[in-house]
């Protein structure tokens, strides 16, 4: 299955290491900051491909993502008439570095931090659109996206286009008379 001195990447947190030895259930990775860390062999998967092939140059530092209420993924200007649309991600690893220790209803409530700051911020800065990416899965964070622009005022919302996002997005316009 993993054999010492394997790269591996972490499931539930960004990052990489190197297999430094086994205890039962348990493996021993050197991490890219140069520590060693126990993870059950659930929590990591092995890297494959060329890319990898060649030795891991590891960072001196692991950097949180520091600001956590406002990332605008992208912003469009479209037809240079002013049209100005921005799309966020809120899947939980465009959010954090890692959900290690998270339960699932705190990863949810991050994101919904994330998507009222992004829409308090994309309404203060008269955005036309703000398309919401949200994913499919099983439509929990979908339906408390939802569930949230249900009590905003002065917006429309619908399914973003289904060949660019599939079912995983949401629009939302904002009506220039707030």
């Amino acid at each position: 299955m993993f054999e010492i001195g394997e790269k591996v990447s972490f499931l539930y947190e960004k990052g990489d290491g190197i297999i430094k030895s086994f205890e039962s259930n348990r493996v021993l990775v050197e991490d890219e900051t140069g520590f060693d860390r126990w993870f059950d062999f659930a929590e990591i998967v092995k890297i494959h491909g060329k890319k990898y092939e060649s030795s891991i140059t590891f960072n001196a530092s692991i950097e949180q993502k520091e600001d956590l209420s406002y990332r605008v993924i992208e912003q469009r200007s479209i037809q240079n008439k002013g049209f100005i649309e921005w799309e966020t991600d809120l899947h939980i690893d465009s959010i954090l570095d890692t959900t290690r220790g998270l339960t699932n209803f705190e990863m949810l409530q991050k994101q919904m931090k994330e998507l009222k700051a992004t829409f308090n911020k994309a309404k203060k800065n008269k955005v036309n659109r703000l398309i919401v990416i949200h994913g499919v899965g099983e439509g929990v964070l979908k339906n408390e996206v939802r569930t949230y622009l249900e009590n905003q005022s002065g917006i429309e919302y619908y399914d973003a286009d289904f060949r660019e996002y599939g079912k995983g997005a949401t629009t939302i316009d904002f009506h220039p008379n707030w």
